[in-house]
């Protein structure tokens, strides 16, 4: 059973309500005691569970939203001495499932936006992984060492932007999906502009296996990039992150990113516009595919204005990855494969 501590500080006059809210949602246990640092408010730690957990927390929002000074925080526990009882805990699933507009993910949407909004920060961090997954992607590639873009894949960041970019588009938050089209904007155009360097300086062996297998793509790669896509937005919301490193080496965007780069940088425009395929279908693929599991997994905002404008902008960006990928399947259909 997956737990989270959810500590309210709020003031004195709300705790009935909050008291109230967290029997209905059935918490495990709930305390409240006076706030150190400020005598007019209180306390509240109501452990939850994950079937009711982000129901819970909308209606404290709700709560809140007209008071000043409060603030909610959320802690994982590991585990709890008692355990539930295995019985409530049965109850619980199976309410869940009949339920099918409640949230059923492994993270609550508070925690998953968290976790994206951090992987979607242009920082210093962040261009310096894209520098080095790019420099070891080229040269692995370039040496045909498939073991090295392999590390290369591990440690690129740009999966990331990505699906910030699928959570924002759920969540209708307009600040949240440029952040992620600025970063993934960033990521690409510093890997691009280095490979090119890397290629103009540096000789590119068309005959490298790893090199050339990134201007072939067909339907089989579409296929693995869109479960790959969804695999990668399944794994951030149920919080089972050592997945994405599997998802990283499936759907890697970074490789073709360095190919294109190379590829213009020694002068072979031809393969290069087969590198760049295989990236816009790695990009489609995932973002698509990510905004179908944000919506099977009902991953929405908390208010009915902010779920109409969140419909909305679902719908315009499912329409433009949905046509880009149509575009590009006959893209794949018609093309004549570059052969050396």
């Amino acid at each position: 059973m997956s737990l989270r501590q959810i500590i309210v500080s709020a003031p004195k006059d709300a705790l009935p309500d909050i008291l109230r809210q967290a029997e209905e949602h059935e918490a495990l246990s709930t305390t409240a005691q006076a706030d150190l640092h400020n005598t007019n408010h209180v306390c509240v730690h109501i452990l939850a569970t994950q079937d009711t957990r982000q129901a819970l927390l909308d209606r404290l929002q709700s709560l809140m939203g007209g008071r000043e000074g409060w603030r909610i925080t959320l802690l994982p526990v590991e585990t709890t001495i008692p355990f539930p009882e295995k019985e409530k805990e049965e109850e619980e699933k199976e309410a869940a499932k009949k339920d099918a507009r409640k949230h059923r993910g492994g993270q609550s949407r508070e925690e998953i936006y968290n976790n994206v909004w951090k992987q979607a920060q242009t920082d210093r961090n962040y261009i310096v992984f894209v520098v080095l997954s790019t420099v070891v992607a080229a040269f692995g590639m370039i040496a045909d060492n498939v073991a090295v873009v392999v590390g290369a894949m591990v440690i690129a960041p740009l999966l990331g932007p990505n699906l910030a970019l699928a959570v924002g588009v759920a969540l209708g938050d307009g600040k949240l999906m440029a952040r992620a089209i600025t970063t993934n904007a960033a990521g690409i155009a510093v890997a691009l502009g280095l490979s090119l360097l890397i290629g103009a300086v540096w000789p590119v062996d068309a005959s490298s296996k790893e090199l050339m297998s990134r201007t072939q793509v067909g339907f089989d790669g579409m296929a693995i990039a869109l479960a790959s896509g969804a695999a990668a937005a399944l794994s951030l919301v149920t919080g089972l992150s050592s997945a994405l490193v599997g998802v990283m080496v499936a759907v890697a965007l970074l490789p073709p990113t360095a190919a294109i780069g190379l590829f213009l940088g020694a002068g072979l425009p031809a393969y290069a516009l087969g590198a760049l395929l295989l990236l816009c279908v790695n990009v489609a693929c995932v973002n698509l595919a990510a905004q179908v599991v944000m919506l099977s997994r009902g991953i929405t905002p908390r208010t009915w204005f902010e779920k109409k404008q969140a419909r909305r902008s679902t719908l315009v960006n499912g329409g433009i990855w949905l046509g880009l990928l149509i575009a590009l399947a006959v893209l794949l259909w018609v093309r004549t494969p570059v052969t050396g």
